[in-house]
């Protein structure tokens, strides 16, 4: 039971005959909740809330309706979601070569002769079928002539037209630039159009100079995202890298009175496929001038690898071999150790905490090692992530717990499908099939929480994240097995993952992430008692109502 003895004036909403899942240790369970200021004024039984109803008080009966805290995505990329879905062409990751084909033909119908068709994504398992000149002549076709842009699945890697590499300047003779890989003819040394990490860039800052988005359509963007985010319940979100335009656009909405969530930016350091500016520190000067009620730009982000599918990833141990790489390549890291531990350092005497990009082992371990260094050095408090943390030696996994690191997981990597499939075409199958450790990760301590990585999932359902977090399995049922089931978290760790850990990890846990008296009134009406249904079902799981700051901000029926 928990509450304040109330004043005037009384409660705005009394919620009563509920079954409220609190995710707070000390009332894990509750039937009555009382919101007073867009706050949470009381939690616990009749007795509790009573006293809060007031001759304008709304009281719902809720008839056994439950009641959870506003789930926390740690982990999106809201903006680029928001405009992927108003602004550009789309299909899903398991399109094949002809439907991604027939998609750009139709999309590119519609535009005038020489604009850019944008979109996205393709699935990483493709690279060997779209990598030829005559995957790259048949989308010249496709797009009548036009640039191309095309995104994979993971985001780090760009299909792209023959007049999109014109247009950015590159051809046979140009060499591959530090962090990308311009894939090639093997015969001919040409472009085959598979741009690996930092090589699209050239083409993505010509694509957006030519196609500028205005203000007004980021506005809409994030605004887009958040309402879709608010239909699956999600009341705050950490984005993980932002450009100075995405705050300005965030900073306005809030000022506006129109962002009804809470955001946590993440400020990149550098950019291997965004193709934002500015960066590091001309952004980080800036961060604060968007500073909002609503909008915190509290973080640092830093990419130290990119992914496994393209060998962009920094292993300990090689990938399997190729004619490219041959027997002994690992990858490498983005940064130095000394540059990342003083990046790392000059973040934390700023007063700003850490997200660092890590999806192979050696990138956790020189992640985990540059923490220790500036936890030594007398930044204890700092809050630092290390996002995705698909490979983590076993040597290095307690240390998430012993160095205070939250471990960031995204819900595509813990079960099978696209990505995990196309990682194991180029690591050895008994380290490809120990994706995720999330079990191990809890029980040695490890704060784990749960980001969608959102637009590179395709849905921010956190649902399908909690069903897989629980099962290992695919939860849209397409991909058959299970990925090493022995990590499964029970039903309970998985809600705590997206809601009170979330919280926590992005420096939010004394404002929302559990239903506790004084904290933002964030929370959601589910359409059934998820500990009562069967297992298979949760991905379907769906907010009646989404609630943030006591004000309804999605009504399923309304």
């Amino acid at each position: 039971m928990s509450g304040q003895t109330p004043a005037a004036p009384f409660a705005d909403l009394v919620l009563t005959g509920a079954r409220i899942c609190t995710v707070d240790d000390s009332n894990p369970l509750a039937d009555g909740m009382a919101v007073a200021g867009g706050r949470i004024a009381a939690v616990g039984g009749a007795e509790d809330v009573r006293p809060w109803v007031g001759p304008r008080t709304e009281v719902r009966d809720m008839g056994g309706a439950f009641v959870l805290p506003g789930l926390v995505d740690v982990h999106n990329h809201h903006s680029l979601a928001g405009r992927s879905e108003l602004f550009e062409l789309s299909f899903p990751a398991s399109a094949g070569l002809d439907r991604i084909l027939d998609a750009v033909h139709d999309h590119a119908a519609g535009l005038d002769e020489n604009a850019w068709v944008i979109g996205g994504s393709w699935g990483s398992t493709l690279v060997d079928a779209l990598g030829t000149e005559g995957a790259r002549r048949r989308l010249d076709r496709a797009a009548g002539g036009r640039p191309v842009l095309l995104s994979d699945d993971g985001r780090h890697s760009r299909w792209v037209s023959s007049k999109a590499l014109e247009l950015a300047g590159i051809d046979r003779d140009t060499a591959d630039p530090p962090g990308g890989r311009i894939m090639r003819d093997p015969d001919t040394g040409a472009p085959n159009g598979i741009l690996l990490e930092a090589a699209g860039v050239a083409v993505e800052t010509v694509a957006r100079r030519a196609t500028p988005i205005s203000a007004a359509q980021l506005a809409r963007a994030s605004r887009h995202a958040i309402e879709t985010l608010h239909s699956h319940g999600v009341t705050a979100f950490q984005d993980a890298a932002v450009s100075v335009e995405i705050m300005r656009a965030l900073k306005q909405l809030d000022d506006s009175g129109r962002l009804e969530t809470w955001v946590v930016s993440c400020m990149l350091i550098n950019d291997p496929i965004f193709g934002f500016d500015p960066v590091g520190p001309a952004l980080l000067e800036q961060g604060q001038r968007f500073r909002s009620e609503h909008h915190r730009p509290d973080f640092v982000k830093i990419f130290l690898d990119g992914v496994p599918p393209t060998r962009t990833a920094a292993f300990l141990e090689p990938y399997l071999p190729d004619g490219a790489h041959g027997h002994c390549f690992r990858g490498e890291t983005a940064l130095p150790f000394e540059e990342l531990t003083a990046t790392l350092r000059d973040a934390a005497a700023a007063g700003l905490s850490a997200k660092v990009h890590c999806t192979g082992d050696a990138s956790v371990r020189a992640a985990l090692d540059a923490v220790a260094a500036v936890r030594a050095a007398g930044f204890g408090t700092t809050r630092f992530q290390i996002a995705h943390g698909q490979f983590i030696h076993p040597d290095d996994r307690p240390r998430f717990a012993e160095l205070d690191v939250s471990a960031d997981v995204s819900p595509f990597l813990w079960t099978p499908g696209e990505i995990p499939a196309a990682i194991a075409k180029v690591r050895p199958a008994e380290q490809a099939a120990q994706l995720q450790p999330n079990r191990t990760l809890l029980d040695t301590g490890a704060l784990v929480a749960g980001g969608t990585d959102w637009p590179v999932s395709p849905s921010p359902n956190i649902w399908e994240g909690i069903q897989g977090l629980v099962t290992r399995r695919d939860p849209t049922g397409i991909h058959p097995g299970a990925l090493w089931p022995e990590q499964a978290l029970t039903l309970g760790e998985a809600i705590r993952v997206f809601t009170r850990n979330g919280a926590d990890a992005m420096g939010l846990g004394d404002v929302t992430g559990s239903l506790s008296p004084g904290k933002s009134a964030d929370f959601l009406v589910l359409d059934r008692d998820p500990f009562q249904a069967p297992v298979e079902t949760l991905a379907t799981t769906t907010a009646r109502e989404t609630w943030f700051a006591g004000r309804r901000v999605f009504d399923r029926d309304g």
